[in-house]
């Protein structure tokens, strides 16, 4: 029987490349995601030997590139994306006018169209989020408020293209390409705007009102059933579908999609156990991503257009990272995150290959300027980690070279965003350290769950179901049928034997005995003060005990030892009634 096995060829084609090109770099004190890129070039349609299918290879890099968007999310919060607005906002719309108009001077000196050179131009102007936020992630400037900064601009970089590739049809014609449908007009441009726009708020809106509300609550259920691989399986089914659903109904991205599933994720007690499951196939599929760009390269451009390619390299390079390190520091921050952020935009990525397979599409993009744009993206990318390590030795330097800049210039907005963005992370840490606080809470009031793993521990918390009592309140009945197990968080209980009363205090439970046995209740409980319990009904406690049967055991033990003793004491009563 045969099989088609491209998918499978791709994968292992690509992870077997990218395994021994990313260790040679190493060794050679290169990152690795330029070994990456260069097995992506061996893999590659351009080079000799092993071809594999750059079709799927792009759609899997897709994949990755929404689980790292997914990732980012989960640590940045709706609250953090406006603490950093002020500079990210203003700063990447000029930055992406500046880029662009660059990209149009060039390619008039090239002779290009007017429309080819503002695909180009636009193509230049955004960087790829993927490249960024490895580059950040080594630098351990994820959290640093140039960091957020960012990976702020960059978001805001992703809007404004989606609003482009949505509008680049409609002004084909215009431009000197081929519209994909008939040109309506001014009024018809305002329509596509105003539904573009429509559509991208209502997207915001249902994201940053109703996500919050969703998708912690399927999480909780999912994690009441106890099932890792469920949870993990719900974890990027949620990523996943939301990043498609954004692209088929409201026109977003893939990677913007997954980015605000990630941001309201992280509203969740869950998101941390969401990250850590989700890590290992982010890491493994934006590998896939770089091998990707280095498979669509073809290398035969650097020896056809030399000069066109160190062009295009200069600005994104040079022209981007000058651009935005000036547009920070009239926005009044200081020089180190105007060099940091320069830095991270020093390259090129994902949007620009989908700018230019548009641009192209629509026949305003020549086949060339398509080569050239991945040129340049694959050299940029490989360069990028030396720009980061130029803009660290530049920072000392920097008054020398700027003198006319004031001593502690943009220190007080640095610091009113650092204020802000410490807030915001010192409220996400305090409700971890709530969650954490509970966990340790359960494990010192009920020590039998100390055996189980922190999993377990949390599982529990969301299968317990508080309820509380007055003194005097009958919490069970004699002959009521077990609907669950009771733990005494505080207060104390009266168990109301045929013969005697035993009284629980806060760390004891109770009710446990119907459950095992399947019988009806055999005594009444009263409760004696104000009383906080957690309850584990009937279903719950039958579910997290055969996952657990070193705990049941526990409790099978311990309730046949209170059988005894009831027996016991039940024994000395009718013999002292007979005497």
């Amino acid at each position: 029987m045969e099989h088609n096995v491209a998918l499978l060829a791709i994968v292992a084609g690509g992870f077997v490349f990218a395994a021994i090109f990313g260790y040679l770099a190493d060794r050679l004190r290169l990152p690795p995601l330029v070994g990456y890129l260069v097995a992506g070039v061996m893999i590659g349609s351009s080079t000799p030997g092993f071809v594999a299918d750059s079709a799927l290879a792009s759609q899997l890099a897709e994949i990755g590139v929404i689980l790292l968007m997914f990732g980012v999310g989960l640590h940045f919060s709706a609250a953090d994306l406006l603490a950093v607005g002020g500079v990210a906002i203003p700063g990447a719309i000029l930055q992406i006018a500046v880029a662009t108009l660059l990209g149009i001077g060039l390619t008039e000196l090239w002779g290009w169209s007017i429309g080819a050179g503002l695909v180009f131009g636009l193509s230049l102007a955004v960087a790829s989020t993927v490249v960024l936020l490895k580059a950040l992630e080594e630098r351990n400037l994820i959290n640093a408020s140039s960091g957020r900064v960012a990976v702020g601009w960059l978001i805001v970089e992703d809007l404004a293209m989606v609003l482009a590739l949505v509008l680049l049809p409609a002004f084909a014609g215009v431009l000197g390409g081929h519209a994909e449908a008939e040109a309506g007009g001014n009024a018809a441009v305002a329509i596509t705007i105003a539904i573009t726009l429509l559509k991208v708020a209502a997207f915001a809106v249902l994201a940053i009102f109703l996500g919050p509300k969703v998708v912690p609550w399927i999480l909780t259920r999912v994690a009441r059933t106890g099932s890792r691989e469920l949870f993990t399986l719900s974890v990027l089914a949620i990523a996943l579908g939301i990043a498609f659903g954004a692209a088929e109904i409201f026109g977003v991205s893939f990677a913007l999609g997954a980015f605000f599933a990630g941001v309201v994720m992280s509203e969740s007690n869950l998101s941390h156990r969401a990250a850590a499951d989700s890590l290992p196939l982010q890491n493994a599929f934006s590998v896939l991503f770089f091998v990707s760009v280095g498979m669509l390269f073809d290398p035969s451009i650097l020896v056809r257009e030399p000069l066109a390619v160190v062009g295009a390299l200069a600005l994104i390079i040079l022209g981007k990272s000058i651009s935005a390190f000036i547009l920070v520091l009239l926005l009044r921050y200081p020089m180190g995150m105007g060099l940091i952020v320069g830095a991270g935009l020093a390259q090129i990525g994902e949007f620009s290959f989908i700018l230019a397979g548009l641009g192209s599409s629509l026949g305003l993009l020549p086949q060339e300027g398509q080569d050239l744009i991945l040129a340049a993206a694959i050299l940029s990318i490989t360069l990028n980690p030396l720009v980061f390590m130029a803009a660290e030795k530049l920072l000392p330097v920097m008054p020398t070279l700027l003198p006319f800049v004031p001593s502690g210039y943009g220190k007080r907005k640095r610091d009113i965003l650092s204020r802000e963005l410490e807030r915001i992370r010192a409220q996400r840490d305090e409700r971890d350290r709530r969650h954490q606080l509970e966990m340790e809470h359960l494990v010192e009031t009920f020590p039998m769950f100390a055996g189980v793993d922190e999993h377990s521990q949390e599982e529990l918390l969301l299968l317990f179901r508080p309820k509380s009592a007055d003194p005097g309140d009958r919490v069970i009945r004699v002959g009521d049928r077990g609907d669950g197990m009771y733990f005494i968080s505080s207060g104390a209980v009266q168990v109301q034997l045929e013969d005697d009363e035993i009284e629980l205090g806060a760390g004891s439970f109770f009710g446990e005995m119907a459950l095992l046995s399947g019988a009806r209740r055999t005594a009444d409980v009263v409760a004696v003060d104000f009383c906080q319990f957690l309850v584990l009904e009937r279903r719950d406690f039958n579910m997290f005990m055969s996952r657990h049967p070193q705990l049941r055991a526990a409790v099978s033990t311990m309730a046949e030892q209170r059988r005894e003793r009831n027996a016991s004491r039940q024994q000395r009563s009718q013999s002292l009634e007979a005497k």
